[in-house]
């Protein structure tokens, strides 16, 4: 499931846009929205106000996990639990992620995705970002949301789904489905963001979560679009 596009809401598109230009992202600016891209994907910030904070991750090539947490760490600090900052993934999963902090409260994450083919890179830079890998989004019941997404073919990704968790998708993309309130790891005080959220995919239809949260087929035009009530 490839995440083409993310349309999220943001308390300022200036904050966002100086920290992507900090990190070497591709960023695009229209006056009532900015475009981030991250390699094959890109996410548009459209601002408003609303409580708590996103998270996305993004998948870095297989091999550079040291090299971009070098990067990383000369551009902004990471977050770390008992001074770590490195995380194994689930086993199912068979990856390696750091976290960072993004504009906005936004928890983000550099994900490594060992099942994924190697690709030789020398220094790292933001062009080596692959894609989103992850978009989090708050449902009002977790193990509908699994239901609808099965039934059109999207599938959990790894763990079995829970009451306020799954991750649905594959190697490609996913969705990390949760509960309002619950905290982004690796924080405790960063709750997730019941906004209404787009994404663009590779799936062939829309699919509605509640609460505002839908995906669109990759067909769909997101540039006339922006996440509402």
């Amino acid at each position: 499931m490839q995440i083409k596009e993310a349309l999220l809401p943001t308390r300022s598109t200036s904050t966002v846009a100086a920290f992507f230009d900090r990190l070497g992202c591709v960023v695009t600016r229209d006056g009532l929205s900015t475009t981030v891209r991250i390699g094959l994907s890109r996410v548009r910030f459209v601002e408003r106000d609303f409580d708590g904070s996103h998270h996305l991750a993004f998948t870095i090539p297989t091999g550079t996990f040291d090299r971009a947490k070098e990067w990383l760490e000369q551009r902004t600090p990471l977050l770390s639990v008992d001074d770590r900052s490195e995380f194994e993934g689930p086993e199912s999963w068979n990856s390696c992620s750091m976290y960072f902090d993004g504009p906005d409260g936004q928890v983000l994450e550099l994900i490594e995705r060992r099942a994924l083919p190697a690709t030789h890179v020398g220094s790292f830079t933001a062009h080596d970002l692959e894609c989103v890998s992850e978009i989090g989004v708050a449902v009002p019941d977790v193990l509908a949301a699994v239901a609808t997404l099965r039934a059109a073919g999207i599938r959990p990704y790894g763990n079995e789904p829970t009451g306020d968790f799954a991750a649905v998708g594959d190697i490609d993309g996913l969705l990390i489905l949760v509960t309002p309130g619950r905290a982004w790891f690796p924080t405790t005080s960063r709750y997730v963001a019941d906004t209404p959220v787009t994404v663009i995919t590779s799936a062939e239809r829309e699919l509605t979560l509640g609460g505002g949260k839908s995906l669109q087929p990759a067909t769909a035009n997101p540039a006339e679009r922006a996440p509402t009530d």
